[in-house]
């Protein structure tokens, strides 16, 4: 079978009985191997990814019901509460969709609804052989109970109920059924009104569209509403006729000159109200029988909208007396409501309409009149307008930042849109500030780079945040710098307190998203001093988001803000926080020390040293954590790296040497150690010379050269040696650990507690300590010049750190807490 491939959109029907968009794209029809069977196929036209798959069945088996639906729309129930529709684009491809189904299924392609056999008995196989249609008792007064049973009868069973709804429509009962209810409340026969009421019930469950546009019609719609006000179940009847024709007024906030406009306006009110206030709550086995129900109501408001977007007359008057000073305010107030109504309509459009719609609405003047209607101080008018920005927004954000930099040319900062938006944020009087939320979203929306434009001429986001940080961040700013003016906050209440959570919260979306024009702005208003002023508020949530906010600026590891956070010491009103919370352990606690040790882990160089100089005193105490004594050790290595730089020169090459080096020269350095002279090794004298001689670089290569004379010598004064070893008695030798400046320290034998100096970096409880004791990290020198070296992963950590108290380990330790040497 040939594919034929439409334009179409996918619709599923949500829980809440509202359709949304699955997306457009391309129809097939044809035969797919994996189900063995003709299926329906929709590739969306963006990326070919499949959006929908459905296997036609034949009438034998399970299969769903097809309805036919103006021409351009397919709809069915693919399982309990699950619809599915189809719209087309064009009414040639609905077409050719809809024959194909109707061939599968053995039905006429002229009928708008397909044959559905669900679980059906043997008998009613029978009933369907042997007769080809239900009949229906004659439409009379005595016979009201026995069409009652027979329509309750019919619903559980889909066959039945098709035959039902056939018989229905083709014998035009429903109007026959209205004159009948006529009769009876003329009577006020109460039981021929509640047999009414089942019936009538049972014809909206029979999900049809025909008997709908039956039931709907003018002269129907309000007798079929009078049926249902009489539920056996209530001791009285209801009056939803008398409030729709007494107490429901329909107002022409525009007159409407289309009479067919007119009269689906009021026909999707009325029927809207059947569905929400008339008909019984369905059960979970009714729900989806009234799928048709929704999706007659969905789709005349999309006809409404298409209609009025139509009418250029209709929506000039309109936008015409909005901008109009002359216009009262109940009349706005009305017509920002029906503008209001209007766009939220419009979000049952498809993306292709929408488009259009909105476009339509731009072109007539839409933000020039939300700019005059959010300038009035009617509270309600407000409301309806900032949710008439916030479609707008939400569908098109570039519209909106186009729009307020072409006005920022010919007005004042004060009437700017974003800044109108702005003062009504601060302005909030709720106290819950739910329409600031609200705001502020919008807001975050409309600078958020993720959805700003660039083309090869125009940078939409350099344009709009230039715009925006010269005439709008003052505005946001101003409640945050007039309450932090202080040590404390002026005005700690709660309301106020939320108001400017909600301001530091986009501001440090600012900081994650505007690199360049928001380090400009808070270095120079000193922002992030100001806004540390709110750690000292007595409500944790907004002192834990000033912390945030630094913690976002910190979190960048960029130098000119450090360098603005030293210049200004602005660690002080953090620590001050951190010790004003004492010892709780809470939000306040944990985010502090996790600043601190983002410091610490990340090796933030400027920031550790100006933690340490200015603040250690206060932090020394604070033992529960590492992170304080980790940042020390940090700001001592840095220091010992900058006042021994020919030390880490050194260090450097002797690193290079040992890693060049293959196992068979170590093999040779090793026995050198132990050919070396001991003549050179006197009791007493230190191994290696402490850091203060070491002079210049001609000092530190000459044991590298003496080494090599000495290996050249190896050969000839092997036996020499060996016999002034055998001589000397010393036996089971020891390495000896030393390091440039460090103290001498035995691997076989510790040092005694009294040979290490308290809080030295050598002593057990001193920071670092534990990676000190370690035993299997060695270097070998001896006075003579001879370097013997062992390459271990841990040897320069631990040089760095036994430098750090040269001067306490320039004095040698007395010779019995020397290492010997022995075989």
């Amino acid at each position: 079978m040939t594919d034929t491939r439409r334009r179409v959109k996918v619709y599923t029907l949500n829980e809440d009985r509202q359709w949304d968009d699955r997306g457009t794209g391309h129809v097939s029809s044809g035969y797919v191997e994996r189900l063995k069977g003709t299926s329906l196929l929709v590739r969306a036209e963006s990326d070919a990814q499949l959006l929908l798959q459905k296997q036609y069945l034949p009438r034998t088996h399970f299969n769903h019901l097809y309805h036919l639906k103006f021409d351009t729309l397919i709809v069915w129930s693919e399982a309990e509460n699950y619809d599915l529709a189809l719209s087309f684009q064009e009414k040639a491809g609905c077409d050719e969709i809809w024959e194909k189904i109707c061939q599968v299924q053995g039905k006429d392609p002229s009928v708008d609804i397909t044959q559905d056999v669900v679980d059906e008995s043997e008998e009613e196989r029978f009933d369907d052989m042997s007769s080809p249609g239900l009949e229906l008792p004659p439409c009379e007064l005595n016979r009201l109970e026995d069409l009652a049973e027979l329509v309750g009868s019919s619903l559980p069973s889909p066959l039945r109920r098709e035959k039902l709804a056939l018989a229905v429509e083709n014998e035009g009962y429903i109007r026959k059924l209205l004159e009948l209810f006529r009769v009876c409340e003329d009577l006020e026969n109460r039981e021929g009104l509640h047999h009414l009421y089942e019936i009538m019930k049972g014809i909206f469950l029979l999900n049809r569209t025909a008997l709908f546009e039956v039931m709907f019609s003018d002269e129907c719609i309000m007798d079929v509403i009078g049926c249902l006000e009489f539920d056996p179940t209530l001791p009285q009847p209801r009056r939803h006729r008398e409030f729709l024709t007494k107490t429901a007024r329909f107002k022409e906030v525009i007159p409407i000159s289309d009479p067919e406009l007119r009269q689906k306006i009021h026909q999707t009110y009325r029927v809207q109200y059947i569905q929400d206030m008339v008909l019984p709550t369905p059960s979970v086995f009714e729900e989806n029988m009234l799928s048709t129900l929704h999706s007659f109501i969905f789709f005349n408001k999309v006809e409404i909208v298409g209609m009025l977007q139509d009418d250029e007359k209709f929506l000039t008057d309109l936008f015409a007396q909005l901008t109009d000073e002359a216009t009262d305010d109940d009349k706005r107030h009305e017509l920002v409501n029906f503008l209001k109504e209007f766009c939220a309509f419009s979000q049952t459009l498809q993306p292709q309409n929408r488009d259009a719609f909105f476009k339509t609405l731009s072109n007539m003047g839409i933000l020039p009149a939300l700019e005059v209607i959010l300038g009035m101080d009617d509270v309600q008018v407000r409301g309806a307008a900032t949710d008439i920005f916030s479609y707008l927004v939400e569908y098109n954000p570039s519209m909106v930042r186009e729009f307020v930099m072409q006005e920022s040319q010919q007005n004042d900062d004060d009437i700017l849109l974003i800044n109108l938006i702005i003062e009504h944020m601060i302005c909030d009087t709720d106290p819950e500030l739910g329409g600031a939320v609200q705001l502020m979203g919008l807001l975050r929306t409309l600078v958020d780079p993720e959805n700003m434009l660039a083309t090869a001429n125009k940078t939409e986001k350099t344009e709009f945040l230039s715009f925006f940080y010269k005439h709008c961040m003052h505005v946001l700013s101003a409640p945050l710098l007039a309450n932090t003016t202080e040590e404390k906050p002026s005005k700690d209440d709660f309301q106020t307190s939320q108001l400017l959570a909600l301001i530091l919260e986009l501001l440090t979306f600012c900081v994650e998203h505007h690199t360049y024009h928001i380090k400009n702005y808070i270095i120079n208003k000193d922002i992030l001093r100001r806004v540390l002023v709110l750690t000292a508020s007595r409500h944790a949530f907004l002192a834990l988001c000033a912390l945030r906010f630094m913690r976002r600026i910190i979190g960048l590891k960029d130098e000119f803000y450090n360098r603005y956070i030293m210049r200004n010491f602005l660690f002080e009103p953090v620590i001050k926080a951190f010790l004003n919370n004492g010892s709780r352990y809470n939000l306040m606690n944990s985010a502090i020390i996790e600043m601190f040790e983002y410091v610490r882990v990340e090796d933030v160089k400027s920031l550790t040293a100006h933690i340490i100089e200015n603040y250690w005193k206060a932090l020394e105490d604070v033992d529960y954590v590492q992170t304080f004594k980790g940042l020390k050790l940090r700001y001592e290595q840095q220091r010992e790296r900058q006042d021994n730089p020919k030390l880490d020169s050194m260090r450097s090459i002797l690193r290079n040497h040992r890693f060049r080096r293959d196992a068979r020269t170590l093999e040779d350095e090793e026995e050198m150690w132990f050919n070396a002279d001991e003549d050179d090794l006197e009791d007493g004298e230190a191994v290696v010379p402490p850091s203060d001689k070491m002079k210049s670089e001609e000092d530190l290569m000459e044991p590298i050269s003496k080494f090599m004379e000495r290996k050249k010598l190896k050969d000839t004064e092997e036996k020499e040696v060996l016999g002034k070893s055998s001589l000397s008695g010393r036996q089971n030798p020891s390495f000896k650990l030393s390091f440039s400046g460090s103290t001498k320290t035995s691997l076989s034998s510790p040092p005694s507690s009294a040979s290490l100096n308290p809080g030295s970096p050598g002593s057990p409880g001193s920071p670092g300590s534990g990676a000190r004791s370690s035993p299997s990290t060695t270097t070998v020198t001896t006075k003579g010049g001879l370097v013997g070296l062992v390459d271990y992963p841990d040897d320069d950590d631990e040089e760095e750190e036994e430098e750090e108290d040269g001067e306490s380990k320039e004095d040698p330790l007395p010779p019995s807490k020397k290492s010997k040497l022995s075989s």
